[in-house]
């Protein structure tokens, strides 16, 4: 079996890093355009398992070839934001990159499941479908397992508990309009609301909006990759071990939460073949009404692109 990962800047690299570790696969094919980061990165990589215990072949190109026969396409090729870029500028030139990225992977891994990792990801992950015209099911972008790791990680660090026992909840795009639903988290069973204030909880959502930037602010020059590497992963695995998950991923809807036609973060069950099904919750007004208006972002951003 064989993954490519198509990007090879620090989330792709840290994802491939993190898929040999597992063993998921017999090789990764770590893919991107500028001549030898691919290759020594993933002789890097393939050097490591003699200590980390893992046989994965970490292989690096700058071809596209090398997805050939992969059973999962990772793509997280893209360009990050620059001073002066508007988000439009932004979103124009990733959907070109990703257009073209996975019209040919998709051509040359026609049984592979699309994984999307590249910003804006809800709009990518549309602008994917297009372009290899595959089920929906076999497109799935990456964005509310890492939206959740943060918000259970600001719960963990605000109450003084293990990460383990808490279970959170991040629907919605990925972005300032995401929708984190405190009623649906907890710790160690305990709903979240009887723990901790309003304002509290009020505090920790902003953050989790905000999760993305405060390290970008932090980093100066780029973003982050160890969560996004992981909440890969652990997609990953899900899909290749079918082992039917339920996690909050960007999927197409068709209907359900009254949307349709769109990529949006909900909560999914993913195994062989990518998204098994969607799950449905119940939502208060306001929560529907949050995640609605999230979706007419992602909507507007889509339409922007057709233009």
């Amino acid at each position: 079996m064989k993954i490519a990962v198509i990007g090879a800047g620090n989330v792709g690299a840290t994802a491939a890093q993190r898929i040999a570790e597992r063993e998921l696969a017999e090789e990764v094919a770590l893919i991107d355009v500028v001549e030898g980061i691919p290759q020594g990165k993933g002789l890097d990589l393939t050097q490591t398992g003699p200590v980390e215990r893992f046989d994965t072949r970490v292989t690096g190109a700058n071809d596209l070839s090398a997805a050939a026969r992969s059973a999962l396409v990772i793509v997280t090729a893209g360009i990050a934001r620059k001073p002066g870029m508007s988000r439009d500028d932004l979103q124009a030139t990733n959907a070109s990159i990703v257009r073209s990225t996975c019209a040919e992977a998709a051509r040359i891994a026609p049984d592979a499941i699309f994984l999307i990792v590249t910003n804006p990801l809800d709009v990518m992950c549309a602008v994917a479908l297009k372009a290899t015209g595959l089920d929906p099911r076999r497109v799935v972008g990456m964005a509310g397992i890492l939206d959740t790791a943060r918000f259970r990680t600001f719960i963990a660090l605000e109450l003084g508990v293990s990460v383990e026992d808490v279970t959170a909840l991040v629907l919605g795009g990925h972005g300032d309009a995401m929708v984190p639903l405190p009623r649906c988290s907890s710790v160690g069973g305990i709903p979240l609301t009887e723990l901790l204030p309003k304002e509290k909880i009020e505090a920790i959502v902003q953050r989790t909006r905000d999760g993305g930037a405060e390290i970008v602010s932090l980093l100066k020059t780029g973003s982050a990759y160890y969560a996004p590497s992981a909440a890969i992963a652990e997609m990953a695995e899900a899909i290749l071990r079918n082992k039917r998950r339920v996690l909050p991923c960007s999927a197409y809807l068709t209907g359900q939460y009254g949307l349709r036609d769109l990529f949006l973060g909900v909560p999914v069950k993913l195994g062989a073949g990518g998204v098994q099904g969607i799950l449905e919750i119940g939502l208060q007004p306001d929560e529907q009404a949050a995640l609605h208006r999230s979706a007419h972002e992602v909507q507007v951003s889509v339409a922007k692109l057709a233009r």
